[in-house]
């Protein structure tokens, strides 16, 4: 009888040989630390979690598309010796993994953001501690993601041998392996992330908040007028570099400022370059307000604007402004007023007679012609 290799043992290899793997990638960076301390391998240690993060998630890819297939036509599973072969696996992985201070890992697997796995079981891990709160060191605030798998893959594994010996279910076989590598994709994908970032040097999010409060507190230092021009970004795992210009008051001490934003900015930044400059603003120059009038018949033109000490163009008033006659209109001269001005027509040309005056009356008595004659008219 033919026996076929089942996915989950595709698996428990696969985890095994991802151990070793990481091992022998802590264990050579170790090496080359102890042979030439002032190489920079900040960004080796990072491009081999980023590498393995993604071989690994590939694997699962490709245990997929073999339970698919599986799906289609289920041939019949012999278990043989998985079970031993599960514990033993686990076994060796665990103690890998507790043994060896892998610190890449460690500290990409503390950085990064919590899978879906770790979340779920979170929510089970608070009320286990609520029963037993010994285990809340272990469990809190959440478990190691490699332990994690390495646990549920073993329990799965368990699950499958008891149900394809009691019931011959050999489906159970394929869904397995499909829970198994959904559980290592999801795990691994977190961290791929955190290592892709920061391979293309950005930003950590879990240190703006700490970056903005240094920040705030340089530009409260006893002569810091401005910080700008700030930009920071990783290194390797726990190095960050970073760059800022300082602006100081005049009268400052450049060394004196520089010492106390080095000394607030170290601790979280472990590569930092600052540039100080003093400010460049100075006071116009008001010679030019105070100089005497200009004498009688001598124009006065200044070149330059006395507050802003930018040349000015003197040009002539506009042609219709307000309080300034036109260049092109003559001036319009109105006649002085005549002792008729206050009569409508007197501009047409018709003369007004005078108002006649009352003659005297004689002694002789009251010329009754002349009193008619001034009774019409009026």
């Amino acid at each position: 009888m033919v026996s076929i290799r089942s996915p989950e043992q595709i698996e428990v290899k696969g985890h095994a040989v991802f151990t070793q793997y990481s091992c022998c990638i802590y264990r050579g960076c170790n090496h080359v630390t102890c042979v030439c301390c002032l190489c920079r391998f900040e960004r080796l240690e990072v491009l081999s979690v980023f590498a393995s993060t993604v071989l690994v998630q590939l694997g699962a890819l490709f245990i997929l598309k073999e339970s698919v297939e599986r799906f289609m036509e289920q041939p019949e599973v012999h278990t043989g010796r998985l079970l031993v072969g599960t514990f033993v696996a686990l076994f060796f992985n665990l103690l890998t993994l507790l043994s060896v201070r892998n610190k890449p890992f460690s500290y990409v697997s503390e950085a990064a953001s919590s899978s879906w796995l770790q979340e779920h079981v979170a929510d089970l891990s608070r009320s286990v501690c609520g029963v037993v709160p010994g285990l809340s060191s272990i469990l809190l605030p959440r478990m190691n993601p490699f332990v994690l798998i390495n646990v549920c893959g073993a329990l799965s594994l368990c699950i499958t041998y008891t149900l394809i010996e009691t019931n011959n279910y050999n489906a159970v076989d394929t869904a397995s392996a499909v829970t198994i590598a959904l559980m290592t994709f999801g795990t691994m994908y977190p961290m791929s992330v955190y290592s892709g970032k920061v391979l293309l040097q950005t930003t950590p999010s879990h240190v703006i908040g700490q970056l903005d409060k240094l920040l705030r507190e340089v530009s409260t230092l006893d002569g810091v007028l401005e910080v700008r021009n700030e930009h920071f970004w990783t290194v390797g795992f726990g190095s960050l570099a970073g760059s800022a210009h300082v602006r100081i008051r005049r009268d400052a001490n450049e060394q004196l400022v520089l010492a106390h934003v080095t000394n607030r900015l170290l601790p979280l930044v472990s590569t930092l370059t600052v540039q100080i400059f003093k400010d460049d603003w100075t006071r116009p120059l008001l010679t030019s307000v105070l100089a005497p009038p200009p004498s009688e018949g001598h124009a006065h033109f200044s070149d330059a604007d006395p507050l802003t000490s930018t040349p000015s163009k003197q040009t002539p008033p506009p042609e219709f402004s307000f309080h300034t006659p036109g260049r092109n209109v003559a001036p319009v001269v109105f006649p002085a007023p005549s002792p008729h001005a206050h009569r409508p027509y007197a501009g047409l040309g018709l003369s007004y007679l005078g108002v006649p005056t009352a003659p005297r009356p004689g002694p002789g008595g009251d010329n009754i012609f002349t009193n008619i004659l001034l009774f019409l008219y009026y």
